[in-house]
């Protein structure tokens, strides 16, 4: 457990880098993603090595909250905007 911490923390130092560098603003997007991917992977493994569920409800918001994080970020780049206000119909 504390080998698979080791490389879930080199792997999020290595996913700053590109949020920090990203030469595109998808690459930062992606690497904003994978960050919350892997803190909800880092907070999984806490949960098992301490042997409690209190962690599961952290898990559950933290990837609902990247979730719509990205879907979010992946819209406005799209469209431009993140709710439409199309009062045309």
């Amino acid at each position: 457990m504390q080998v698979s911490l080791v490389l879930i923390t080199i792997a999020m130092l290595g996913f700053i880098y590109r949020l920090i560098k990203g030469p595109t603003v998808p690459d930062r997007i992606v690497a904003l993603d994978a960050i919350g991917i892997n803190l909800v992977a880092m907070i999984a493994v806490l949960s098992m090595l301490f042997r409690t569920y209190v962690f599961l409800d952290v898990i559950l918001l933290l990837g609902i909250l990247s979730f719509i994080g990205t879907t979010a970020f992946s819209k406005f780049l799209e469209k431009g905007e993140i709710i439409e206000n199309d009062r045309n119909h």
